[in-house]
């Protein structure tokens, strides 16, 4: 009883003086005040409802989108589809990892930690500099006098031992040394050794030119399918947890594959690389890159975040579902034909609209003969660039040709991740105009690549906005 008495009093004291402003009043949890972040590069996209599905006759008696009133809610989009220059920021961080995973692993087999310059980047010349070996490129946990009292605890509980599928998962690289991209400058053997891994075999090699082997640029990445845990009745946590490793390099063959008997070479070997196409969109990439791609990009974000401890970190950028494709490819006009109305491909001024096929045959007649860049012709509604023609897109979704009867009117989506027939929206440079109607629908499989399918990327929106129906809370 005395024992039961003295916790009371103790609770009691507690509770007394853990809030003396409140006046014992329920104010809530204060947190620091939060205001939403327009990402860059993309525009709000306002939610609201919208007639999805043919707006005119299916004239190919596909019949596979009956209009259905839904809803979707706020969210972000790229405002151009993702272009080569932003892809190959994807490709060169995966190969700079890559490269930097390769050497430390090989740093701590030899026994190179814990050298001068090894943990910290401060090498004989300063910080970022080399002391002139692999060792500057061990693990950047070599030394715990240096690591706060969290991450020696992480690592000898966690990241020493690593996972049983990665022995180094959790190990900190050191990225304040710059690698050496110059043969005659390379520090050691060993850093030659782990360079040389990273390109193709000599005899593969021509022009006198080594390649990097693009077979190992691999992107690693781990999600929660949130679908199947909520369904779940029982079940672990690490049960739903999924781990991907994707191959990040672009099919750059698709150029030759895609047509037969057709003079694409100078495509295949400049399209992704040559400067004069940064600004295009990139293609070649099937659905899996681009889910890799939307994930890194998240992880790109959060990890300045984290060092520049900005507050919360951001939400996951995505390929948006069919359903938030279509409201954004509309711009905000109800059962139009195309992003600008319709229903012609031309303005009044007899100008074609949008990148596509307008004659059998005759792929430049609007001023194209591929792809353009990612922002050309003039944006809908909402700002977006190309949501008809250029390059077909992505989508999140799978494709059923019954989905419309049976989808929720609330952010309608088919994620069936058996399913590999994947949604393929807005039309491409090599099409004719009926594909490029928004409310036509299309699909891919998702290990396919082409030469006419890119994407662009979403953003959940966070909290309340004015909805593309009218006027709502204000911010």
């Amino acid at each position: 009883m005395k024992k039961l008495i003295a916790f009371t009093v103790i609770s009691a004291l507690l509770i007394g003086c853990g809030r003396s402003g409140d006046k014992g009043e329920l104010v809530g949890v204060k947190g620091k005040k939060w205001n939403p972040e327009k990402p860059y590069g993309m525009t709000l996209v306002p939610g609201g409802a919208f007639i999805m599905g043919k707006s005119d006759d299916d004239l190919a008696n596909i019949q596979d989108a009956p209009t259905k009133t839904v809803t979707v809610r706020s969210f972000y989009m790229d405002e151009t589809e993702i272009t080569n220059s932003e892809y190959r920021e994807f490709v060169e961080w995966v190969k700079d990892s890559t490269m930097r995973v390769r050497l430390a692993i090989l740093a701590d087999e030899v026994g190179g930690g814990g050298t001068a310059g090894t943990s910290s980047g401060k090498g004989k010349g300063g910080k970022g500099k080399n002391s002139g070996s692999i060792a500057d490129f061990a693990f950047n946990d070599q030394d715990p006098a240096k690591m706060t009292a969290y991450d020696k605890y992480m690592y000898e509980n966690y990241y020493s031992v690593g996972t049983s599928d990665d022995p180094y998962a959790g190990r900190k690289l050191n990225k304040k040394v710059k690698l050496i991209k110059d043969t005659s400058k390379y520090p050691d053997a060993y850093y030659a050794e782990v360079m040389d891994t990273m390109y193709l075999p000599v005899a593969e090699s021509f022009n006198g030119l080594r390649t990097i082997d693009v077979n190992k640029l691999k992107f690693r990445y781990s999600w929660m399918d949130i679908q199947a845990a909520a369904k779940a009745k029982v079940g672990k946590r690490s049960s739903f947890i999924k781990t991907e490793q994707i191959k990040v390099y672009p099919d750059t063959t698709v150029w030759i594959k895609d047509f037969a008997y057709s003079y694409n070479e100078p495509m295949h070997n400049d399209y992704l690389w040559h400067q004069a196409y940064s600004d295009y969109p990139v293609v070649g990439v099937n659905w899996h890159q681009a889910k890799a791609f939307c994930a890194w990009r998240t992880l790109k974000k959060n990890t300045y975040i984290k060092e520049k401890k900005k507050g919360d970190l951001t939400n996951s950028f995505r390929l948006p579902t069919e359903a938030e494709w279509e409201y954004s490819a509309r711009g905000g006009l109800q059962s139009a034909t195309f992003p600008w109305g319709g229903p012609y491909a031309k303005n009044d001024r007899g100008c074609f609209m949008a990148n596509f096929k307008p004659n059998r045959g005759d792929y430049a007649a609007d001023q194209a003969l591929y792809t353009v860049e990612a922002k050309s012709y003039e944006p809908n509604g909402y700002n977006l660039y190309n949501m008809a023609g250029n390059v077909s897109e992505w989508t999140d979704s799978s494709y059923d040709a019954g989905a419309y009867e049976y989808v929720s009117s609330m952010n309608p989506s088919v994620g069936d991740l058996k399913n590999m027939r994947k949604v393929v929206r807005g039309g491409s440079w090599k099409d004719v105009a009926y594909f490029l109607q928004v409310g036509t629908r299309d699909f891919e499989y998702a290990d396919t690549a082409r030469s006419y399918i890119g994407f662009r990327t979403v953003q959940d929106y966070m909290g309340t906005i004015t909805t593309g129906n009218g006027k709502g809370p204000k911010r």
